[in-house]
């Protein structure tokens, strides 16, 4: 019988079902993730498509199956740095990098508001800040405080410690390094957006009305910065007209030559955020083509008929700001009307492209292609979600099923 432990890298939608599907079939299973929470990017979206529900429910179900399981262990703030052995006998050294706060946090806040340090919140992707001390979003789990050192004033303010009713800060805690036997990894990271500021056409970093697409979904959504209210991020103006650039560096060989493939369906959804605010707005998606695969042809079909949308086929060329009112100009093609259309927004959206973490941090264990993705690995460990290939939240569930059925296989000896 072999080692029936599984260690499973990244706590998004991947890592969470691998973890849960892994322990429900009898493994000893050890969650790492590196943000202070779980849940990944999934946590940050508004709604999904097609049913636009928002996610939470879905996250609480697995969070929920978390608890209950004692054969899942849970490390936050974790990084894994060294692999070594095979198949059924791997030694995995992981970095556990402090939390400042202990287990006793209740989160009850009283830190965070006698704090007198703020910080951007990449929660909300920099567009607000929070407290040197904070909750990373409302429904994080584990719902534990975390200090940002970098932010924190440290023993000569220690107002957090003061005020904390449970004593669970402390600012003395070190990094620590575990190591964890196990018979099978399953990696699990995720994706980022593009790096949209190498997109220097599209004014990405200079004019403060384009956004990308991760951005608007924290715009939509009640929990963000805006308290759910789309407005100009300039003057906070609600806006009346909007752009949604597709392939804002995806199908490009200069930046990503592949399509993300889930890029137009997230246009469309957020499309239909800004009309339910305000019916008369007018919205403008300009893509190649809409790529509305399978099951998905009636979500797009039922969205492109919604009034005020319009749909141009044609390739965005150039952005530019009015420095006076901060409205921003498109020049781009019209293919069917044959023609070049220049129109004024008050603001765009990129739609950029998913990009594997594995591209800048390969693990030693794993082959990648050009591009970042994962191609090959050696046996026992398993790759699962967007660092395969770009895809959609159910397709990442049902991709980590299977991963985490390899795994089992790999803990029970061949």
């Amino acid at each position: 019988m072999g080692n029936k432990s599984v260690l499973v890298v990244g706590g998004g939608m991947s890592g969470l079902t691998a973890a849960v599907e892994a322990s429900e079939a009898g493994c000893e299973v050890f969650l790492v993730e590196k943000r202070p929470y779980l849940g990944g990017r999934v946590t940050q979206l508004n709604q999904y498509f097609p049913k636009l529900c928002p996610p939470n429910c879905g996250l609480e179900i697995n969070f929920r199956r978390i608890k209950q399981n004692p054969r899942i262990r849970c490390f936050t703030l974790a990084e894994v740095t060294d692999i070594s052995g095979q198949e059924g006998n791997f030694d995995v050294k992981v970095t556990l990098y402090p939390r400042y706060v202990t287990e006793q946090c209740t989160a009850c806040n009283k830190c965070a508001e006698v704090c007198p340090a703020e910080r951007p919140n990449e929660f909300n992707y920099g567009m607000d800040k929070t407290k040197a001390i904070y909750l990373p979003h409302i429904f994080a789990f584990p719902a534990k405080h975390v200090i940002d050192k970098q932010a924190c004033l440290g023993s000569s303010c220690n107002k957090c410690a003061e005020v904390c009713p449970v004593n669970a800060i402390d600012l003395g805690m070190e990094p620590k390094t575990v190591t964890l036997n196990v018979g099978a990894i399953i990696w699990a990271t995720g994706w980022d957006p593009y790096d949209v500021t190498k997109l220097t056409q599209y004014g990405s970093g200079q004019y403060q009305n384009v956004i990308t697409n991760v951005m608007m979904e924290r715009l939509a959504a009640v929990n963000g910065p805006t308290g759910g209210k789309i407005v100009r991020p300039s003057d906070g103006k609600p806006v009346e007209k909007v752009a949604f650039v597709q392939c804002a560096g995806s199908r490009d060989e200069n930046h990503l030559p592949y399509c993300s493939g889930v890029c137009c369906l997230a246009s469309l959804k957020q499309a239909t955020y800004i009309l339910d605010q305000n019916p008369e707005a007018k919205v403008y998606i300009f893509y190649i083509d809409i790529r509305a695969l399978g099951r998905y042809e009636d979500f797009y079909a039922k969205v492109k008929g919604r009034e005020n949308l319009f749909l141009v086929k044609g390739k965005v060329g150039q952005i530019t700001e009015d420095p006076a009112t901060r409205n921003l100009t498109l020049v781009a093609e019209d293919q069917e009307a044959q023609r070049l259309l220049t129109e004024t927004f008050d603001m765009v959206v990129l739609a950029t492209g998913m990009v594997p973490t594995t591209r800048m941090q390969p693990p030693a264990n794993l082959t990648c292609d050009k591009d970042g993705f994962v191609v090959g690995s050696v046996p026992g460990i398993y790759s699962a979600g967007c660092v395969n290939k770009p895809m959609d939240v159910a397709t990442s569930v049902q991709d980590a099923t299977a991963a985490a059925i390899k795994a089992i296989q790999s803990t029970v000896g061949r």
